[in-house]
């Protein structure tokens, strides 16, 4: 199919061991429908016959799309906003922890309008950022005066350059995935992290809401990572995981965003419920959350 990316094994393992497994709607550009499939052998879906690097960037285009707008359009994005801003605290703490440092080189792909990158720098880190979407870099910059670059620039960096190397809900969208993951490792100083946050389709809110959960976000997102998919993925370039962290918040925000999209309107308590029922199974079983922030390292 031209313009589209069709796989005949899984992008992450190779295994041929691959399935449909649900359809799903783009509810946020074309109101088309995409196949996610599975793979038996690491557990990874993916979005099949997924428009190519080429191709996907109408589908961007949104107001919706918070991360590329920084919109506060709808009440679900104004709360997204107001939650934003603990969530932006907790991350830089996440990365003092991870890192054991107060300071060094960091860099954000996919910094979108640059609001974490900002909450860094005022940590007392050196930034740099990427972003693919020409309307996010340019507010980044004007904004926050970050240094956000295309994000082809990501091959033209120096090797082992960054202490920090940080990607909140990027993974997911990106074409190259083995040839990113490389990239990144080399990109990493000795002793440096890798953060990786993406969403979790073994979670409890994606069990209640199945096709409509609102973060396979077809065909934005290219890949829907399990825990298990995501151990590979790194073992295969490596790196290994160090712990796994969960996003609490993404829960209760998703299951908004999913009962929106399966009734046609926003069943606050419901999805309310929904995000808290999640969140509950995941006090015993992290790995059952909605999102996952992944501290990664280069293997030894």
């Amino acid at each position: 199919m031209e313009g589209r990316v069709h796989y005949s094994q899984c992008p992450v393992c190779d295994s041929r061991s691959i399935g449909p497994v649900l359809t799903a709607t783009d509810y946020t550009v074309s109101h088309a429908e995409f196949a996610i499939w599975e793979c038996a052998a690491c557990r990874l879906r993916f979005t099949q016959d997924v428009p190519d690097a080429q191709h996907i960037g109408p589908y961007y285009k949104s107001e919706e799309y918070i991360s590329h707008s920084n919109t506060r359009k709808g009440l679900i994005n104004r709360i997204y906003q107001r939650v934003r801003r603990t969530t932006l605290r907790q991350k830089v703490e996440l990365v003092g922890s991870a890192t054991g440092r107060r300071s060094g080189r960091a860099l954000d792909v996919g910094c979108g309008t640059g609001a974490f990158l900002n909450a860094l720098k005022n940590a007392g880190w050196s930034v740099q950022g990427l972003e693919p979407d020409d309307d996010a870099r340019a507010l980044a910059i004007r904004q926050y005066g970050l240094d956000v670059q295309e994000a082809a620039a990501l091959y033209m960096l120096p090797e082992a350059s960054f202490d920090l190397i940080t990607l909140w809900h990027v993974l997911e969208h990106v074409h190259d995935l083995q040839g990113y993951l490389e990239r990144l490792r080399n990109l990493l100083a000795p002793g440096g992290r890798l953060i990786v946050a993406v969403p979790n389709y073994t979670s409890g809110d994606a069990a209640i809401y199945g096709r409509y959960w609102a973060a396979y976000d077809v065909p934005r997102h290219l890949y829907h990572f399990a825990p298990q998919s995501m151990q590979v993925l790194m073992q295969r370039h490596g790196m290994r995981v160090l712990a796994e962290k969960p996003m609490w918040f993404d829960s209760v925000y998703i299951s908004l965003l999913s009962s929106r999209y399966r009734y046609g309107q926003v069943h606050w308590l419901g999805a309310a419920l929904a995000g808290l029922r999640s969140n509950i199974g995941a006090l015993a079983n992290k790995e059952r959350c909605s999102s996952i922030t992944y501290i990664i390292e280069r293997s030894k």
